[in-house]
């Protein structure tokens, strides 16, 4: 809740309009998409930085937004942004997002919604000015209700850390590949018993024309849309064909008749 990124943002929104605030009230970098329903999900009144008030979920970025819309506000919202993020989220980061998932999570609930990052390295630790990014994010929102996004879709928005006099512009993309160098951490606590971390270099990325990774190497604001639907269409007819059995029932009589053909 004290994030610089998510001050700057709330500070960017407000000229369009009445807003609310709910986040987490401590990290989730890389949580993914998470719903908790195996315990309560605690919420209290806090402020931001600069006085505003705001709401803090012990919850996940996706728990937040579902809290929202389900109810704990008594409005109804025409958008939801999550961000400032401090590091990028491109290529298959969309899926380990917690900025991101909040996103989608929206999406999920009918209304539309937009991630911002900034492209920092170093996890984020060298940001220390938000706001062409929060800049840039007026601008998509701006634009973003005066045109209305198409039903379902959601964008992913990656804006270079740039002084905002060099950022070159906007470019519509799709995700780009994403090159992890994760490794496994193998320790041992003080009793002896084994535990892991999961570690690595910062992930890069192939910056191929036309894609998130692409644009943002190039010092492009990159914009991507997407959707919640990860149907590999390509693949359906290859599959279709398979020949599979009808249904369990024949897979059964199948086991039964190889045990009688073992019996006799």
């Amino acid at each position: 809740m004290t994030a610089p990124g998510l001050l700057a943002l709330a500070q960017a929104m407000r000229p369009f309009g009445d807003i609310k605030i709910l986040a987490p009230d401590h990290n989730w970098s890389g949580s993914g998409h998470v719903k908790t329903l195996e315990r309560p999900l605690r919420i209290k009144e806090v402020k931001l930085d600069d006085g505003y008030p705001a709401w803090a979920s012990d919850g996940a970025p996706s728990d937040c937004v579902a809290l929202a819309l389900l109810g704990f506000f008594d409005e109804k919202f025409d958008l939801v942004v999550s961000g400032i993020n401090p590091m990028p989220n491109l290529g298959h980061d969309v899926t380990y997002s917690g900025t991101v998932t909040a996103a989608m999570e929206a999406i999920i609930w009918g209304v539309p919604a937009i991630a911002f990052s900034l492209g920092s390295v170093e996890n984020g630790l060298a940001v220390s000015d938000y706001q062409p990014t929060a800049h840039v994010a007026q601008e998509i929102v701006a634009s973003a209700m005066q045109h209305s996004l198409p039903m379902g879709t959601l964008l992913n928005v990656n804006v270079p850390m740039l002084p905002e006099d060099q950022i070159k512009g906007f470019q519509t993309t799709r995700l780009g590949l994403r090159v992890y160098r994760d490794r496994l951490d193998r320790r041992v606590d003080p009793r002896g018993r084994p535990y892991y971390w999961i570690g690595g270099e910062t992930p890069s990325g192939i910056p191929e024309e036309g894609t998130d990774i692409g644009a943002l190497t190039e010092g492009y604001v990159s914009i991507t849309p997407l959707h919640l639907d990860l149907t590999a269409y390509n693949a359906i007819q290859g599959i279709g064909k398979w020949q599979l059995p009808v249904n369990n029932m024949i897979t059964n009589q199948l086991l039964a008749d190889n045990h009688s053909l073992l019996e006799r």
